[in-house]
């Protein structure tokens, strides 16, 4: 069953249908709070935005189309094929969301607009890249930023808007400039959240003199793996083996119970981990 389930999220319809959600919130995030209210939401669609305000040309959802398509070919050079036909289909996606929303948020204070355009923003962000494409824009540099050199994908897009907003600063009212940048920072926040969500795990190292019991029972009860580390006390000197492991958060308190069952006076390190990849549980994503 979890094999069936880890292969359909590699499959077109899950993706699409990734990509189609991921999309229409990106889309109610610019189209209908971010723009009534006059704020930037940062990275390529804050500048689609700025050309918007000053030019009152096109449409916000035609201008980043123009920017994205550039952008694009970064990620059929640097990433793949597939990658970019997904995130062709997102940049489209939300340009004609853009295009056909007809409504506004009713709200009325800038403060509680940013905050609703950032949570709508980073949702949709975070959920397009959970699928094997991206939004396109600044996305396809965060990707390429994660797979190369680990960096997370919110901090990439904050980085980046350093420059967006030193331009919007110069061009636009200040404290407007300023509530997009709680926008900016909201969304950052919620696009890791959303990346992070069913992924977070417990890395658990157990240091006990009943270490082969315990790991036993680790193997029998939860069907976790194990590894044996060979350790020594820097007090003692003495050998010790280490118990390593990893469990899902619902598994923790019974793996609580199991150690402290067999040796009240183990010593347990639990620690959350982005992510686990390998039998069990996350499979490699390969864009």
């Amino acid at each position: 069953m979890k094999t069936t389930l880890r292969s359909y999220s590699f499959s077109i319809p899950w993706n699409l249908f990734l990509l189609t959600i991921g999309s229409i919130l990106i889309a109610v995030s610019i189209k209908s709070v971010a723009v009534p209210h006059g704020l930037v939401t940062g990275g390529v669609s804050g500048i689609s935005l700025l050309i918007y305000y000053f030019t009152q040309t096109l449409t916000p959802g035609l201008w980043l189309l123009i920017l994205n398509i550039p952008i694009a070919f970064i990620g059929w050079l640097m990433i793949s094929r597939r990658f970019l036909l997904y995130t062709a289909y997102g940049m489209l996606a939300i340009s004609l969301f853009i295009e056909l929303i007809p409504f506004t948020f009713p709200v009325q204070d800038n403060l509680l607009a940013a905050i609703a355009a950032g949570a709508l923003l980073g949702a949709g962000t975070g959920t397009t890249l959970r699928s094997l494409g991206s939004s396109g824009g600044l996305d396809i540099l965060g990707v390429i930023l994660h797979q190369k050199f680990g960096f997370r994908i919110g901090q990439v897009s904050f980085l980046f808007n350093v420059g967006v907003f030193t331009l919007s600063f110069a061009l636009m009212n200040t404290d407007l400039v300023l509530y997009s940048l709680i926008l900016v920072f909201v969304s950052a926040q919620i696009t890791d959240y959303v990346l992070s969500m069913f992924n977070q795990r417990k890395l658990v190292f157990i240091i006990s003199n009943h270490a082969p019991t315990i790991a036993r029972a680790i193997m029998d009860e939860t069907h976790r793996g194990v590894t044996l580390l060979e350790g020594r006390g820097g007090y003692t000197d003495l050998p010790k083996q280490v118990v390593m492991t990893v469990v899902n958060n619902v598994q923790q308190k019974k793996l609580e119970e199991l150690i402290f069952t067999r040796d009240p006076e183990a010593f347990v390190i639990l620690e959350n981990t982005f992510n686990v990849i390998g039998k069990g549980f996350s499979k490699r994503k390969i864009y």
